[in-house]
């Protein structure tokens, strides 16, 4: 007879396979509703194959040469309890190589020998108690200084499973090597990281939000505010300016409108010295919010990062240059944290641990700092990631484009909500079901990675509002696409799966056919959003032409697991792994040294926690 547990058991096999078969169907409907999406619209939005002999002559302007160096990184992280210790470690790691391009044939691609010898790769590990954790990580905290969150337990293992640290490690250990390696070597002319480089802007903005007022919550959860560094102190003005401290006149960021305008309007004082009100609007072109601009600058010089002398405004002397030197301080910090394995800077004369929001902070400025140097010195800049749940090209790009009629489509909401739920599930199954028709590599027109955070306004056909709270990002930062780029020889159904691609933007994004306005109602004014849109496939795009050129190079399908995806991200990957997997039996044979050691004999049941006890106690069962 069946024991009343048992019956559940089954019951709740029943019912799941139930639940599964609702979804197979459901998914069934989705494809077959996009099955004929690709002659109604996406024939236009995809382009097959690349032009070798264009992407020759790109290469000769953008980079100078037509043989690069390139570099793609990928990081990695681990966290490991011992006894009363936390081990947190995050690193990242480089293949390299160089890429020439030929005007008849793909580009051919050389990897540096001996990679795991000779391969470029930083990590930080970083031992903590348990009780210091909270200290480092402050995720783990409401906004009031020292107030764990409410809704975090207090146990022990539940500060380690939610912890961030080892993650913002490797999150600055990414884009520090990227910095590093451009700053130390000139050839590097193609950086690749498996990265959304839009999300991440976006999140490390978002990160570094809660400043409370007068930066009260920056100055009690960060270190490095108030620290004394080359002769002078760091500030909370400093590290506000520097969030959006992101210049570049000819893509006209940061954007003058919304929350951006004060930052933009500190960019233009920086860059002139000495400018009046007039002079602002004009050099912005946004005469028509003359007043507003006046109230900015009030509220700037009351908080102390501009001051006003007869009708002239410049920087404090506080701003003055500290771009540059937040710049350095990134530098002096990551080499603290990667060469010397330290976690620790000292501070009125004691020694304080760098945060997670330190680290969050520093990592957007050393993003910033690569893209200042790849606009510069025409460093290609691409994102490329494999498992992503975005449908900001279902959700938003679609209906503002069609209401607008810059793409010739005329889908319905209806149609819209039956497609599959992701864009890379989408376009996956419509390559799949016109796999006749669709040959790869191929890849989407590129489009503003604002489009994540604009949806269509109640307003008007042309108005756009933020998704949430009205927050759009900054426009003409980022590029947009998606990407396929084999298909197996033996059945030409069996496709590789479709990557997301983010990419810098750069001038040469900047023409009449490639920038669309749209409206956002923004308090009381309405304000344009200029975005960067390649509306079709016959709109010239060279950067996406070398793109896709360079990717279906670096591309083998001889290799299962890399079956449609990039063989140098593949590779710093498995490096990156193999690093790790070295770092795990390092600190497995630390435990047991440290069990095995006979000074610590009577202290070990009590250094150790219950859960460590009761799974060692398991592991030994088993065995």
């Amino acid at each position: 007879m069946d024991s009343p547990l048992t019956s559940k058991v089954a019951k709740l096999g029943e019912d799941l396979r139930k639940s599964s078969e609702l979804q197979v169907n459901d998914y069934k409907k989705r494809f077959d509703t996009v099955k004929g999406m690709y002659d109604d619209f996406l024939k236009d939005l995809i382009i097959q194959g690349f032009n070798s002999e264009k992407s020759y002559e790109f290469a000769l302007k953008f980079f100078g040469s037509p043989k690069i160096e390139f570099v793609a990184i990928d990081g990695t992280e681990y966290a490991k309890e011992i006894f009363d210790l936390v081990i947190f470690f995050g690193g990242a790691y480089a293949c390299t190589g160089e890429i020439e391009f030929h005007p008849e044939i793909s580009p051919v691609v050389t990897y540096r020998e001996k990679v795991l010898q000779e391969g470029q790769g930083i990590s930080s590990c970083v031992p903590l108690y348990i009780n210091e954790v909270p200290e480092v990580d402050q995720t783990l905290f409401q906004e009031k200084e020292g107030e764990l969150a409410l809704g975090k337990s207090l146990k022990d293992e539940e500060i380690i499973d939610n912890s961030q640290i080892s993650n913002a490690i490797m999150h600055f250990a990414e884009y520090f090597l990227a910095y590093s390696i451009v700053m130390k070597n000139k050839d590097v002319k193609l950086i690749l990281m498996d990265r959304t480089l839009s999300g991440d802007q976006a999140g490390l903005v978002g990160k570094t939000s809660k400043s409370g007022k007068n930066w009260q919550e920056w100055k009690s959860r960060c270190s490095l505010l108030g620290y004394k560094f080359k002769g002078r102190e760091i500030t909370p003005r400093m590290f506000d300016y520097g969030r959006y401290r992101i210049y570049n006149k000819i893509l006209n960021l940061p954007p003058p409108r919304a929350d951006y305008l004060r930052y933009r309007i500190l960019c233009l004082i920086e860059e002139k010295g000495k400018i009046n009100l007039d002079e602002i609007v004009k050099e912005l072109k946004i005469q028509n919010r003359k007043e507003r601009v006046k109230k900015i600058l009030e509220k700037l010089e009351l908080l102390g990062f501009i001051e006003e002398h007869n009708g002239f405004y410049e920087l404090k002397n506080e701003l003055k240059d500290s771009w540059d030197l937040l710049k350095e301080l990134v530098l002096e910090v990551g080499k603290r944290i990667f060469e010397e394995n330290n976690l620790r800077i000292e501070k009125d004369g004691k020694e304080h641990w760098l945060t997670t929001l330190d680290l969050s902070f520093l990592t957007l400025f050393c993003l910033y700092a690569l893209i200042e140097e790849c606009w510069k010195r025409g460093i290609l800049l691409i994102g490329l990631t494999k498992d992503t749940a975005a449908k900001d090209f279902k959700r938003h790009f679609i209906p503002i484009c069609q209401n607008n009629n810059i793409i010739s489509s005329h889908i319905s909401q209806e149609s819209l909500a039956l497609i599959p739920n992701t864009d890379r599930m989408f376009l996956q199954s419509v390559s799949l079901l016109n796999y006749e028709k669709i040959d790869p590599p191929w890849v989407l027109v590129e489009y503003d990675s604002a489009f994540k955070t604009l949806v269509p306004s109640d307003e008007g056909l042309e108005f756009v509002r933020g998704a949430i709270r009205n927050k759009i990002s900054p426009e003409k930062f980022f590029l947009k696409s998606y990407i396929q780029l084999v298909k197996a020889e033996t059945d030409p159904k069996l496709r590789s799966n479709v990557l997301a691609i983010d990419r810098l933007a750069y001038e040469v994004d900047i023409r009449r056919e490639t920038l669309f306005t749209f409206k956002n109602m923004y308090g009381r004014f309405v304000e344009p959003v200029e975005v960067i849109i390649y509306k079709n496939k016959d709109v010239e795009n060279p950067v996406q032409n070398l793109v896709l050129a360079v990717l279906s190079s670096m591309c083998e399908s001889n290799i299962p697991e890399m079956f449609g995806h990039n063989k140098p991200l593949f590779i710093a990957d498995k490096i990156a792994k193999w690093h790790v997997r070295l770092v795990k039996n390092m600190i497995e044979a630390m435990g047991r040294w440290i069990m095995n050691n006979p000074k610590l004999r009577d202290f070990i049941f009590y250094m150790t926690t219950f859960r460590y006890r009761r799974s060692e106690i398991e592991r030994f069962r088993r065995s």
